[in-house]
């Protein structure tokens, strides 16, 4: 079997885990990223004694503590990341609607709808954190199938 169609049924796999049971998920996935940072933060402060070796070494460590004792925290970036997509689209399309630029108006328009309806998903994703694990299933699904099909 081709190295894709098997990234694409784990990625499937994985997907489901992630909606069948987002709590478990979530907390898997903040724990690895909270002891990735620790890891990260240590070597970085092993790797040189300089100022922001170690400054960078001990924010890695103090926000990989975190991601391990906090499982929301993975959910706020993951709404804090839809705020700023959100804001940004919402300004492309204003900048795209009042220029002269070759964007049509209607793709303005339709930039500022999807950057409205990026900013309700961050607001989703802080308030509830099983929003954002069901979201990081859905797009392990879909990019499953792509790389299934590929």
């Amino acid at each position: 079997m081709e190295p894709n169609k098997i990234a694409g049924i784990l990625s499937i796999l994985l997907g489901l885990i992630f909606i069948i049971f987002p709590v478990f998920s979530t907390a898997t996935l903040s724990i690895f990223i909270g002891l990735s940072l620790v890891f990260f933060g240590i070597a970085l402060m092993l790797s040189g004694f300089s100022a922001v070796n170690i400054i960078i070494g001990i924010l890695a460590i103090i926000v990989g503590m975190v991601f391990i004792f906090n499982i929301t925290a993975l959910s706020f970036i993951f709404g804090l990341q839809f705020y700023i997509i959100g804001i940004i689209l919402i300004l492309g399309g204003i900048i795209g609607l009042i220029s002269d630029s070759k964007i049509s108006k209607i793709a303005s328009v339709l930039i500022i709808i999807l950057g409205i309806i990026s900013f309700a998903l961050g607001g989703f994703s802080i308030n509830q954190p099983l929003f954002a694990a069901i979201l990081i299933g859905v797009a392990l699904i879909i990019e499953g199938v792509r790389l299934y099909l590929d």
